[in-house]
């Protein structure tokens, strides 16, 4: 291994084992400092936020817009330094951080039905604390792909087989290991709100076009599985977390994967609507075009 990417794993164990034990209060202290540095910088990240809330919510007045982005990057911030705890922290603890839950009835009454059951997780709170929440209620599949750098790849295996949950390739044959898993009566996690790669459709998100997955509503489809909204928000002054899970629009099992892809992206704007601060907008959401226009600009401003 080069000498660049040994100090950088060291670096990255380093940081893990500094932050790991820290009480959440003081993660969340420290990362909305963080993020309100972040904020103040002009560099690319802050500008693909800029330009999203823009798109996003131009029906607000220019000062809550910049109220919004700077309450995305103090958010964004407490993600960052909570993120370690969450991933190496044992289930047990983690549940502690857990103070409410909106909604467990429709999950229990889901997986009740024996038909397996969907959870579409957008990215939005602190959506890596679900996989062990769910894993130690219900016996969970879940698809996986290998993150860009290397060292980091064991390090989120292990956080996301924590409770027994069970792993699969983002590959065709993964894909069908998830849809047996699904009709064994299995609950798995979907992230719904990424671009997707290949030629898939585009659905309206906040008014804007979106190439969105439909891989969530053929699995619906197949399976027969009710599929379900979850997200966990991230309460104020390092309070924890209260889980929402929510009905998903009927239309999202829809064969017309036009009406599939809308109704899901229906059903993740609901969600971010009720934590708008809480969504990555430094995520280039709208990058591919059907026009083929750059959203984004290559530099800030």
């Amino acid at each position: 291994m080069p000498l660049t990417k040994r100090l950088g794993l060291g670096v990255l164990h380093l940081l893990l084992a500094v932050l790991t034990p820290l009480p959440l209060r003081v993660l969340h202290g420290g990362g909305s400092a963080l993020g309100a540095l972040l904020a103040r910088y002009r560099g690319r990240i802050q500008g693909y936020a800029r330009i999203n809330i823009d798109l996003c919510f131009a029906d607000r007045t220019p000062e809550e817009r910049d109220r919004l982005y700077k309450e995305s990057f103090r958010e964004l911030g407490k993600g960052m330094m909570e993120l370690p705890a969450v991933l190496r922290r044992s289930p047990r603890r983690l549940e502690r951080w857990i103070q409410g839950v909106s909604g467990e009835e429709r999950l229990t009454a889901a997986h009740g039905e024996g038909r397996g059951v969907i959870l579409a997780v957008p990215h939005l709170g602190c959506w890596e604390i679900l996989g062990p929440w769910v894993a130690a209620r219900f016996p969970m599949t879940a698809l996986y792909r290998p993150p860009r750098e290397a060292a980091v790849e064991p390090i989120l295996k292990e956080a996301r087989a924590r409770n027994g949950a069970r792993l699969l390739p983002v590959t065709p044959s993964g894909i069908r290991g998830l849809l047996r898993a699904l009709k064994e009566g299995e609950a798995t996690i979907l992230l719904p709100d990424q671009e997707p790669d290949g030629a898939e459709p585009f659905a309206p998100f906040f008014g804007q076009p979106a190439k969105t997955m439909t891989l969530l509503s053929r699995l619906a489809a197949k399976s027969g599985a009710p599929v379900l909204f979850v997200f966990a928000e991230r309460l104020p002054k390092g309070g924890g977390f209260h889980i929402h899970i929510l009905d998903a629009d009927d239309e999202i099992a829809s064969a017309d994967l036009e009406r599939a892809t809308a109704a899901l992206n229906r059903d993740v704007m609901r969600c971010v609507r009720m934590a708008p601060a809480q969504y990555p907008w430094t995520y280039r959401r709208f990058n591919t075009q059907p026009d083929g226009r750059r959203i984004y600009r290559r530099r800030p401003d």
